[in-house]
C-alpha cells in the first residue's frame, strides 16, 4: 500500500487526538557581544532597533523584550532569537544592556 506524504494522522479512536512533536530550535551560539543596529527595510521608512547576539532562550528573550520596552516606553517584539524595539534611541538601549551586564556595540548606521 502506498502512503502519501502530504497526509497526517489527526485523530485516532484508540488513542484520541494525535500531536505532532515539534521540532526544537536550536539557540545561535555568538560570540559574546550583543549588538544593536537600527533597522527600517520593510517597515515603511519606520526605523527599530535590532539587538542580537543574545543566547538566550526564547522565554527569556521575551522577559528581557519586556523590560526594555517598560524602560524605553515603546513598543516592540521577538523574532527569530533578535529583539525589535520601536526606537532609534540606540544609547539607551546599550546603557540598559550594560547595567544589565552584557557587552555590548552599536552596529551598522
Amino acid at each position: 500500500m502506498k502512503t502519501d506524504p502530504n497526509v497526517t494522522l489527526v485523530y485516532s479512536t484508540d488513542k484520541g487526538r494525535i500531536k505532532e512533536a515539534t521540532p526544537t530550535q536550536e539557540l545561535p551560539q555568538g560570540d559574546g557581544i550583543v549588538r544593536i543596529h537600527r533597522d527600517s527595510k520593510g517597515r515603511k521608512g519606520k526605523g527599530v532597533s535590532v539587538i542580537t547576539g543574545l543566547a538566550l532562550d526564547t522565554d527569556a528573550l521575551k522577559a528581557l523584550a519586556q523590560k526594555l520596552k517598560k524602560q524605553c516606553g515603546c513598543g516592540g517584539t521577538v523574532k527569530e532569537f533578535t529583539i525589535e524595539i520601536q526606537t532609534d534611541n540606540r544609547e539607551q538601549l546599550k546603557s540598559l544592556l550594560e547595567k544589565i551586564g552584557y557587552q555590548v556595540k552599536l552596529a551598522g548606521g
